[in-house]
């Protein structure tokens, strides 16, 4: 199995600005894509318009659409006029926990036949994974060791479909801190810290830091499609994720 693809992935609170000047790093580094996750305080729809137009070939990406609040025709119209061959929808249930598969699944057919775009959804447990598999272009998944990354991407592929996997990482070690921060802070949500429950596991085994990332990436690499490296820095500075995406783009 050849090594996965190495994307980039960002806040979309950082404004669409930002998110612009860091696709165009992404793309001069040479790496596969620049996903945005659509979280409070920001728009990833927004910022993949600004990315769109300061690249030329980027692959852009959200991760993930929550469409509970973001109504599937509504996403499809705003996409409508990006670069369809450039562009993934990352979609999910959001905070909806009753009917989630059945929301999960019409967005999935209302995106595929209002958009040429690729259509994947963020899963953590079986049943999600296998609507995305076989009903999308394929899971993405979140918080797993390169193991368990590699037995989920392996179901998918049995469908046909592929699995894309964020895995939080801070290159500077001054980030370290944040970085602990942001996995607590998953840990402590109901639905995550239930899924590391069941697959006995914690938080902070699946993330990289500065000094596991070079073993991790390789592993990584090997058991997913599309590794998206949710880069973690000390500071919400542009220049800070410039360099972040400039250090991962030597050590991949």
């Amino acid at each position: 199995m050849s090594d996965a693809d190495v994307s980039i992935g960002v806040a979309g609170a950082l404004g669409p600005a930002a998110i612009a000047r860091i696709a165009e790093a992404v793309e001069a580094a040479g790496l596969h894509a620049l996903w945005v996750n659509d979280t409070a305080g920001g728009d990833a729809l927004a910022a993949l318009d600004a990315a769109a137009a300061a690249t030329s070939g980027l692959t852009l990406a959200t991760g993930v659409l929550a469409l509970d609040r973001r109504p599937p025709r509504e996403v499809a119209a705003r996409v409508r006029d990006l670069p369809q061959e450039r562009v993934v929808l990352g979609v999910g249930s959001g905070a909806t926990r009753r009917g989630a598969l059945d929301l999960v699944r019409e967005g999935v057919a209302v995106l595929r036949a209002a958009t040429t775009a690729r259509v994947m959804v963020g899963a953590l447990g079986p049943r999600m994974r296998a609507l995305a598999a076989e009903e999308a272009d394929g899971p993405l998944l979140s918080w797993l060791t390169p193991a368990l990354a590699a037995e989920q991407t392996a179901s998918a592929r049995t469908a046909g479909a592929s699995a894309s996997l964020y895995v939080r990482t801070a290159l500077d070690p001054a980030a370290t801190e944040r970085l602990a921060a942001e996995a607590a802070r998953y840990g402590s949500f109901p639905a995550y810290a239930a899924n590391f429950s069941r697959l006995g596991i914690a938080a902070e085994d699946t993330v990289l830091a500065p000094g596991t990332f070079a073993d991790g990436i390789r592993a990584y690499r090997t058991a997913a499609d599309e590794v998206v490296l949710r880069a973690i820095v000390a500071g919400d500075e542009v220049d800070a994720y410039v360099r972040f995406v400039e250090d991962a783009a030597t050590r991949v």
